[in-house]
C-alpha cells in the first residue's frame, strides 16, 4: 500500500489556498497514494472534510495534525478516526500560543467543506508552538488513541536534529526523513535514528508536492480497517505495519 503521512491543506498558513481536502484527496489518487493523513500545522479542523471526501477516491484517511512543541519541534500526531481526532484538535487549540493570525502578512488560515465551501478562518496563528514538551508529546496523543512520528528529522529547520541536537526516544511509532538513509545535515555522518522505523513522506503544501515522497506499507485494506469503508482504523495493526520498515543499524 502507497502512503502519505504528512499533507498540508489550505488550512495550514503556509500553504495554498488552492489545497483544499478535495484536491489534495484528487491529487493523490492520481499519484497512487491508497493511505492518506491530513496534518495541518497544530489544527485539524479540515478532517471533516478530509472524513467525507476520502471514500469517493478510494483513499483511507488518517487524521491529525503537524503540531508544534514548546520547543519548536514538529511531530505528526495521527489518529484512526476522526471523533478522536477532533477531541485532541480541541486540546491543542487550547495551549496554542494566543498570538492573533494576521492573514496579510502570515497567510490565510481557512477551513472548508467537503464542496470548498469556507466555514471559518482560525483566530490565532497556527505556525506558533504548543504549550506541551517533546517529553509529554507522546503521552498526551496516546490517551487520545492515537501515535506520533517525528517530523522530518533530518532537517535543519523544526526537526529534533535542528532545535535537540540529536533524535531522542521516545514513544514514537516512526521516524519521518526526507531521505533513506538519513544524513546529518550539520555534519557528513549518518544521521542516529535509534533503529526506529523509518518513512518519508511529502510535507505537501502546494499542489506539485503531493505525492512526491511516498513509502510502501505492508498492509491490507482490510488489517487496516476491518469494518469496512468508512469506519475507524485498527492501529494496532498500524503500528506492526510501520514496524516492518526499515531501521538504521547505526551503533554510535
Amino acid at each position: 500500500m502507497l502512503a502519505d503521512f504528512h499533507n498540508h491543506s489550505c488550512l495550514s498558513p503556509c500553504g495554498s489556498l488552492e489545497l483544499s481536502p478535495r484536491r489534495l484527496l484528487e491529487l493523490g489518487a492520481a499519484r497512487g497514494l491508497k493511505l492518506m493523513a491530513l496534518t495541518d500545522h497544530n489544527s485539524s479542523l479540515n478532517c471533516t472534510a478530509f472524513a467525507k471526501l476520502s471514500p469517493l477516491y478510494g483513499i483511507i484517511p488518517i487524521f491529525g495534525m503537524e503540531a508544534t512543541t514548546s520547543e519548536e519541534v514538529h511531530m505528526l500526531c495521527l489518529f484512526g478516526n476522526l471523533e478522536n481526532c477532533m477531541a485532541f484538535n480541541e486540546y491543542a487549540y487550547s495551549i496554542l500560543t494566543p498570538f492573533l493570525n494576521n492573514p496579510e502578512k502570515t497567510g490565510d488560515q481557512v477551513y472548508v467543506d467537503e464542496d470548498d465551501n469556507i466555514e471559518g478562518e482560525v483566530e490565532y496563528y497556527l505556525i506558533n508552538p504548543l504549550a506541551i514538551s517533546i517529553d509529554n508529546i507522546g503521552g498526551k496523543v496516546s490517551e487520545y488513541g492515537g501515535i506520533v512520528i517525528p517530523a522530518h528529522v533530518d532537517r535543519t529547520a523544526f526537526s529534533m536534529t535542528s532545535q535537540l541536537g540529536i533524535v531522542v526516544d521516545g514513544p514514537w511509532a516512526a521516524m519521518e526523513c526526507v531521505r533513506i538513509p538519513p544524513f546529518d545535515t550539520f555534519s557528513s555522518l549518518p544521521l542516529n535514528t535509534l533503529k526506529y522505523p523509518l518513512i518519508t513522506s511529502s510535507d505537501a503544501h502546494y499542489s506539485e508536492h503531493v505525492g512526491r515522497r511516498p513509502f510502501e506499507l505492508e498492509i491490507s485494506a482490510e488489517e487496516l480497517q476491518p469494518g469496512g469503508v468508512g469506519t475507524g482504523l485498527n492501529m494496532d495493526a498500524l503500528k506492526q505495519a510501520l514496524d516492518k520498515r526499515p531501521k538504521q543499524d547505526i551503533d554510535f
